[in-house]
């Protein structure tokens, strides 16, 4: 019998986008499926929406997420997106349903970790200290100081030049607003927002950052989020001294944290080489898919 689908009210809406969800229900209601349409909203990045699909084990190959996706997809063109992206652990059965029903692969991403307990404090610190001349580092938990804001929301354009692949994933448009409601966004899941920043030495402006949100009881992994340089500034080794910073203050900060994780596109090897030469370590792959509407 072919699953019931209702559409629900999702009230996850914030200033960055929106959330359109649906529930899938066998004869007897039981749940079987969920799907989330994310709709982007922000200018720049207003003609993408962004789908996760979720099919109970047993369920699957009955229908269920066929029905879940038309939906999904009838949604997005109704709301005028041009693109609907998707991600999937690489070999996982999301990574064979997507391709089977139209979507594209447009990017591979290398999930690595480092181990903490592993972690050489010692180089590290050796790191961190080796002066980079024009340069000095700062750091800050939660929402930037008011003395960094402006030149820190202007280094958010060293990610517009990030390695996509053919994603059309459009350009993230930051302004202080956003950058206090990402801050307040990880504060309100009670997690720690944990940011490095490159700064030149000649007029205290922000030229670089790297962020790491940390679990609220700083056990477990922490998620990196960014990393980035300013074009000009670039080739100096600005990446690797801040992620050193990092590493070194989630291990003295939180030594009862386990890990640290992050996700890099194959085609950046600049990032990946960072990663490699700090000690991070190849989990999985995972892919981005996309359809064009």
């Amino acid at each position: 019998m072919s699953p019931r689908i209702t559409a629900l009210t999702d009230p996850a809406e914030n200033s960055a986008g929106r959330r359109l969800a649906w529930l899938a229900s066998d004869a007897e209601g039981s749940p079987v499926g969920s799907a989330f349409l994310r709709l982007f909203t922000r200018p720049g990045q207003d003609h993408l929406a962004e789908l996760d699909i979720q099919v109970h084990p047993v369920e699957r190959r009955a229908g269920v997420g066929s029905r879940l996706l038309e939906a999904a997809v009838e949604a997005g063109r109704r709301e005028g997106r041009r693109s609907v992206i998707a991600q999937a652990e690489a070999g996982s059965p999301g990574d064979a349903f997507l391709p089977a029903r139209g979507f594209h692969k447009v990017l591979t991403l290398t999930c690595t970790r480092l181990s903490l307990g592993e972690a050489d404090l010692a180089a590290l610190a050796r790191a961190v200290g080796t002066p980079h001349p024009g340069y000095r580092l700062t750091s800050w938990e939660g929402t930037v100081p008011d003395e960094l804001a402006d030149t820190f929301v202007a280094s958010r354009r060293a990610m517009d030049d990030m390695p996509m692949g053919a994603t059309d994933f459009g350009t993230v448009v930051w302004d202080l607003d956003r950058v206090w409601a990402a801050a307040a966004a990880v504060a309100g899941r009670g997690e720690l927002l944990h940011t490095v920043a490159a700064v030149d030495a000649s007029n205290g402006s922000v030229v670089g950052f790297t962020e790491l949100v940390v679990p609220g009881d700083g056990t477990g992994d922490a998620q990196h989020y960014g990393t980035a340089v300013l074009p000009g500034h670039r080739g100096h080794g600005l990446a690797h001294w801040m992620k050193a910073a990092s590493i070194h203050q989630a291990r003295t900060r939180h030594p009862r944290l386990a890990g640290l994780l992050t996700d890099t596109a194959d085609n950046n090897p600049h990032m990946r080489r960072v990663n490699d030469e700090l000690g991070y370590v190849p989990t999985h792959s995972a892919h981005e898919y996309q359809l064009d509407l």
